[in-house]
């Protein structure tokens, strides 16, 4: 069957929920909690570099990023393999994103504590982004904060019947089925439209 991912990040992790076509109707496949650190200190890496002379905060910086990156692509990997294991194509890979970050220094970033975690926000978000590219994935980017009307508009439903047919997934999956699950599930059932039009 045709399968797409919806992904929302966190520090340090990310919720994964792959819904996949299955006989006139939707189903999810796969979902599950993907871890994007080894270590503790990487999910903060800014916060981790905060008390750092400049050379070392930019090396624990730059080592958290590529770390996330690294792991991220191996996690995209494994997910696309499962599917494949299962006889299914994945044909897109939905990311929730923020907002564009302006072009900070590390320097810049750990001089404002706000920044820090508008970075590391964005960190995580970014890292799944270039892994869905870096697999050959169909990516679709959707803004979180306008994730429901971005999704009335792909799939032509109102909200009411967009979370009705969310409600009916969950239903189906069992627990758990939170809201970082939700809405990867609407991001997923975007992409996968997305890919018929």
């Amino acid at each position: 069957m045709n399968v797409a991912f919806g992904m929302k990040a966190h520090s340090g992790w990310a919720a994964m929920v792959a819904i996949g076509e299955y006989d006139g109707g939707l189903v999810v496949v796969d979902r599950r909690r993907i871890e994007l650190v080894e270590d503790e200190w990487a999910k903060q890496p800014y916060h981790a570099a905060e008390d750092l002379k400049p050379g070392a905060a930019r090396d624990v910086v730059k080592r958290g990023v590529e770390a996330a990156r690294r792991i991220a692509v191996r996690e995209m990997r494994a997910a696309v393999r499962r599917e494949r294991e299962r006889e299914n194509e994945v044909t897109g890979c939905a990311v929730l994103v923020a907002g564009p970050m302006p072009d900070w220094s590390v320097e810049e970033i750990l001089a404002v504590h706000f920044r820090m975690h508008k970075a590391e926000g964005v960190l995580f978000r970014d890292a799944l982004v270039r892994a869905a590219k870096a697999c050959g994935l169909r990516l679709v980017e959707i803004p979180e904060k306008v994730l429901t009307p971005h999704a009335e508009r792909a799939l032509g439903a109102p909200a009411s019947s967009l979370a009705k047919e969310i409600a009916r997934l969950g239903k189906a999956a069992g627990a758990p089925w939170g809201k970082d699950q939700k809405e990867s599930a609407l991001a997923a059932m975007v992409a996968l439209r997305e890919r018929l039009n």
